[in-house]
């Protein structure tokens, strides 16, 4: 039995799942055209014989009444034609007693014991004749018995020519099921079918730019094979502009590497015939070296930080905002000396706090500001302001902007400032890898906040970045700054 559930399923495995469902629909329908045939076959059998049973039941009622009183004989003997009466006889419960005339239709033990009154009425099929009869023995009173016999082979013939009839609708039922299970699971499965194509053109390819048709219909009135189709085709869309997005990187990171790697190698084999060199000239070579290598570094980890789904907050903290602006103001004064930076903290904003980790928001503000610096000219401030909107003071809604009075942002190029290594035109000849921006807006939205860039009023760029009023303080209310 085992072995033989073992091959049931192989079976299945190997067979497609249209078929599988084609013959799972057409044997249901099938079950149910011959359960169907077989119920009305019974049907009219039952009601052809009870038709004959109610003949016999009239003619025994007929001859009681017409033969009262009258003892053990032949009343009727010539049933052997289809247009004679029934053959009907009198027996008596005792063989000593029957008459001296043979009887037409056989006496069995039964029969003696309805006359002897010791047995119920029944109905019995003889053959006499040379033909099939359908008889009825009754009780006849006082010791006797009346049988009543019939031709049945009309009733016989009947049965036959039924089952042949719905033998035959039988067979164009299972014929159809069949016909109409095919075509179910061709129609049903026809979405499914275009899904495995498009996925095995995709694995063929490599290609995600492909995409399974859907049915013209009211998005909220979709079938579930839709939805799935229509599911897979989102999940297409999500997967090419990964890949899209991650050639697009490793593109991008060759260029950019391109251009410190050559200098490194220049350098190399410049201090490599450092014999030939002034001490200036292999100090200034060591330098670009030391500065080539430090960009390098610097560009890698960028790359490495930026190529992670999801920015890292392995240690959540309850940080104050203002603390952190503090610290990354103060550096960056270090870093640009002839920039000033210029801090208001307004109302209620010295005090908010939210989570998240001191050290990369730092390098958020970083960024921020060494953007701004690169694009200000010499003595022009760049503005850092914090302040808190909406209802609950620095519970509420936090917001930081940093604006600097450079030349500001192109239109054009607005929508790409957090695209990875994007630079204008007018910051390709500025020093950077063009990663610092879309650095800053991986580690907003990780801490749940939105960076975005515009135009300030009277000429420069103004960044915002906007987190949601505070939750309850975590780590029981530990505030940590920088």
């Amino acid at each position: 039995m085992s072995g033989v559930r073992r091959l049931g399923a192989r079976w299945r495995r190997r067979r497609p799942l249209r078929t599988r469902l084609a013959l799972a629909a057409s044997a249901a329908v099938a079950l149910v055209a011959v359960g169907v045939c077989a119920a009305a076959f019974f049907v009219i059998r039952y009601e052809l014989l009870h038709q004959l049973d109610l003949s016999l039941t009239q003619s025994a009622t007929r001859v009681i009444q017409e033969n009262r009183g009258e003892g053990p004989q032949v009343v009727a003997g010539e049933c052997r034609y289809l247009s004679a009466p029934a053959c009907a006889q009198i027996v008596p419960a005792a063989p000593a007693a029957d008459p001296g005339e043979p009887y037409p239709l056989p006496v069995s033990p039964p029969v003696r014991e309805v006359a002897a009154g010791k047995r119920a009425p029944y109905y019995s099929n003889v053959s006499r004749f040379g033909q099939p009869l359908r008889m009825l023995t009754t009780p006849f009173g006082d010791g006797r018995a009346l049988q009543v016999a019939l031709r049945a082979d009309p009733v016989e013939k009947g049965v036959r020519q039924a089952a042949v009839l719905l033998a035959g609708v039988g067979g164009v039922g299972v014929l159809l099921a069949g016909l109409l299970g095919y075509a179910v699971s061709r129609a049903g499965l026809a979405p499914v079918a275009r899904l495995t194509s498009t996925a095995e053109r995709i694995a063929a390819t490599r290609d995600p730019r492909h995409r399974i048709e859907l049915p013209a219909g009211p998005p909220g009135r979709q079938d579930e094979v839709t939805r799935l189709a229509a599911s897979f085709n989102t999940m297409l869309g999500e997967l090419e502009q990964s890949v899209s997005s991650q050639r697009r990187l490793v593109a991008d990171a060759s260029h950019e590497l391109r251009t410190p790697l050559t200098a490194l190698r220049t350098n190399a084999e410049l201090l490599a015939r450092g014999d030939r060199l002034t001490p200036a000239q292999r100090e200034r070579a060591s330098a670009a070296l030391g500065r080539g290598i430090r960009e390098v570094t610097g560009l890698v980890n960028d790359l490495i930080e930026l190529a992670r789904d999801e920015e890292p907050l392995p240690l959540l903290e309850d940080v104050r905002i203002v603390e952190v602006a503090e610290h990354t103001v103060a550096t960056a004064r270090t870093h640009w000396p002839q920039t000033p930076f210029l801090l208001d903290v307004g109302a209620g904003a010295a005090q908010a706090v939210r989570p998240g980790v001191p050290a990369r928001l730092a390098r958020l503000l970083t960024n921020l500001l060494d953007n701004a610096a690169k694009f200000s000219p010499p003595g022009t401030p760049v503005e850092v302001t914090l302040s808190t909107y909406g209802s609950g003071g620095s519970a509420g809604g936090l917001e930081l902007t940093v604006r600097d009075h450079g030349p500001g942002i192109p239109a054009a190029d607005l929508p790409y400032v957090f695209d990875r290594f994007y630079r204008a035109e007018a910051a390709r000849a500025l020093p950077g890898s063009g990663l610092g921006l879309a650095m800053a807006r991986q580690i907003a939205r990780a801490h749940g906040a939105e960076l975005t860039a515009g135009a300030a009023p009277g000429g420069g760029a103004l960044f915002t970045l906007t987190f949601g009023p505070q939750e309850p303080p975590r780590g029981g209310g530990r505030v940590m700054g920088v």
